[in-house]
């Protein structure tokens, strides 16, 4: 005896209209999902859900929209729909963009040149374990908390301490390194050891992570 199931509801929230059209056929051909409706940006998905007499189990969410974008669409969701699933979708596989939207609560991170086999099995995890991490989401996360742990646990020496606040005033490089009467090679060898140790891209990096751990007050 075979028992029909009502199928997982999905939305597609993308400006792209022709994607939009080729990813909701696509979906449709899947066994237990079915397209409720396609919105063109967040503004237009707060309108149709409005207005729908039910919610969708899964929205999959473009990040780069007009009007009103991938990460404040999550944000409002995650206020105000908190139960609604969320599949980000992009073009970049940026470990910013991915974390962003993690942390804004998406509960996965798909490229849009995912293969249809690919995206079924996603669609299918998020149905039944509550979220989907692909082997690019894994890795990022790892980074972030490999980053997280080495900066927590550095121990920074005295010379490195008073370059990190010499670093946060206007002083160039080579008056850091008259200052603290060392070599400019030396100064250089401080400033690559602090950016790796600490994951900061920057001297801005650099001032931002002294403000925040109270190395340095304005």
């Amino acid at each position: 005896m075979v028992t029909n199931r009502t199928p997982h509801k999905i939305v597609i929230v993308d400006d792209h209209v022709l994607f939009a059209g080729s990813l909701e056929a696509l979906i449709q051909s899947f066994p237990g999902f079915e397209v409720l409706f396609h919105a063109k940006n967040g503004v237009a998905l707060q309108q149709q859900l409005t207005l729908s007499k039910e919610l969708p189990d899964i929205i999959l969410l473009d990040i780069n929209m007009p009007v009103m974008n991938g990460f404040e669409t999550m944000e409002w969701l995650a206020e105000t729909h908190p139960n609604i699933k969320v599949l980000a979708l992009s073009m970049e596989d940026d470990e910013n963009t991915i974390l962003s939207m993690l942390r804004k609560g998406a509960n996965g991170y798909l490229l849009k040149d995912i293969h249809p086999e690919r995206l079924k099995v996603a669609l299918n995890e998020v149905i039944s374990k509550g979220y989907y991490h692909s082997d690019k989401v894994a890795e990022t996360l790892l980074h972030s908390l490999q980053a997280k742990k080495e900066a927590k646990d550095q121990v920074l020496k005295e010379n490195e301490m008073r370059f990190i606040q010499l670093a946060c005033t206007e002083k160039t490089y080579k008056e850091i390194a008259q200052d603290m009467n060392l070599s400019p090679k030396t100064i250089d060898g401080y400033r690559n050891d602090l950016f790796r140790n600490l994951n900061v891209k920057n001297r801005v990096g650099l001032v931002i992570y002294a403000l925040k751990n109270n190395l340095f007050k304005v």
